[in-house]
This record gives C-alpha cells, structure tokens and sequence, in this order.
C-alpha cells in the first residue's frame, strides 16, 4: 500500500503548492487546504449527503445484482432467454444516464427516490449480467458430465456447480458496478428531485461559488465509492476464506 499511498501525499503537496504559488482561483482549482477546511466545518451535512446517496446506490447494486444474476442463470440455461436478454442488456447500458434520469423522472415522482434507485439498478444490470454468464460457461465439461451422471437437473447444476465456479466472474462484475453505482447515483440527482444527495449538493454549492465546498462534497462522494469498493473486496475474501481453508485440511 506505500505507493499509492505516497503518490496521493505527494499529489496533494504539489496540488496545494501549484494552486498557492501560481494563484490559482478557486473557481478552477481550489486548493487542498480549503477543501480539507469545507469538509470538516460541513461534515455533518456531508455525512447527512453520503447517506442519502450511498442508500440509493446499495439498493440499485442489491436489485441490479440479484437480476443480473438471475438473467444470466436464465440465458444459460434457455437459448431464447440469452437471445432476448443479451441484445436489451447492451442497449440499456448503451442509454447515457443524461438522458434515462431525466426520463424517469418524469415518469415517477420527484418527490421519491424511486428515479435515481433505477437509474443506478440500469447501471448495475449489464456487468453483472455479462460477469456472472461468462462465468457460468467456464464451468469444465466434466464436471457437468458427472452431474449429469448423478441424473442431477439443469437447475441442480446450475445451483451445485455453475454458480460456485462462477464466483470469481460474479466478483469482478461487483467490483465494476459497486463504483458505478454511486456514480450513478451521484449523476442521477443532477436532474431535479429531493436535494438531499451529494449531487445536488455539488450543483447548488458550485451555483453559489462556493467551490471549495462543492469539492468538498465530491471528496464525500470519493470515500462512499471507496466505500462500496472496500466491502465487495472484503465480501470476495470473506467468501474465499471457507475454500482455503478446506484445501489445506485435506
């Protein structure tokens, strides 16, 4: 962890001393200090921010998870499920979330939450969908022969054998669409609806020229996407440990 951690200290030292020496106006760049001084005298309407986006976020990720990985269970196992799923997936997420926000938005009430939690579930749906069928396809054709001997059923093999497999490919879907998924969030409150999030606090700050602050609430929306990263790493080694484990006992 030292150089990354390194090359951040040391970007954030030649940030503050480019902005400071060359005089830099706030409106392009604040400096570090400034920023650092607008989050911690706004942390609790930061935090209060965090909250409301990263809420919309974990429930898009949870609901676009759990139907990318249901449709792809579907597309391998039916032939016409992946014809029809396959094409839509890729035209959803080809849809900017410029144009789907402002859509669903005057589709349902702007008074709800319900908007910007499909917009992020849109987002989720597609890596999730085309992680998990990957890996659902790379299962070993023996493995499937020996279930098939045991006169298991598509979905016993499915359920026993395909999913465990795929678990690497489900993970690397999850680490793509958990970021994802606060950026969404974060873009779909740009377009109206309750102000309670930290993109529209962004908007309404840098409305305000008050730029230090508004980047203050991008650092707030930084640490949730970190955040969300930081748990589906500790969820991938949390449901790997039980694997190492069982191979050293044997």
């Amino acid at each position: 962890m030292l150089p990354p951690v390194l090359f951040g200290v040391g970007g954030l030292a030649l940030w503050q001393v480019l902005t400071v020496v060359a005089g830099v106006p706030s409106f392009l760049l604040p400096a570090p200090t400034a920023i650092a001084s607008e989050f911690t005298g706004n942390f609790g309407r930061i935090a209060d921010a965090a909250t409301a986006t990263g809420t919309n976020a974990l429930i898009g990720l949870l609901v676009g998870a759990v139907l990318g990985i249901v449709a792809a269970m579907l597309a391998v196992r039916f032939q016409l499920v992946e014809g029809l799923l396959t094409p839509l997936s890729a035209a959803a997420a080809a849809v900017p979330i410029v144009a789907l926000a402002p859509l669903l938005n005057s589709m349902y009430s702007t008074t709800t939450d319900t908007p910007r939690r499909m917009v992020v579930t849109i987002v989720v749906f597609f890596p999730m969908f085309v992680s998990t069928a990957r890996g659902l396809r790379q299962v070993p054709q023996v493995h499937t022969d020996l279930m098939t001997s045991y006169a298991a059923g598509g979905w016993q093999i499915t359920r026993t054998v395909r999913l465990p497999a795929a678990l690497p490919y489900l993970f690397t879907g999850l680490r793509i669409a958990a970021p994802g998924a606060v950026i969404a969030a974060i873009i779909a409150e740009y377009f109206g609806g309750l102000q309670n999030g930290l993109g529209s606090r962004i908007t309404s700050a840098a409305a305000n020229t008050a730029y230090p602050r508004a980047w203050a609430y991008v650092a707030g929306a930084v640490l949730v996407g970190l955040l969300f990263l930081a748990a589906v790493l500790l969820l991938e080694q949390l449901t790997r440990r039980p694997r190492t484990t069982l191979w050293r006992a044997r």
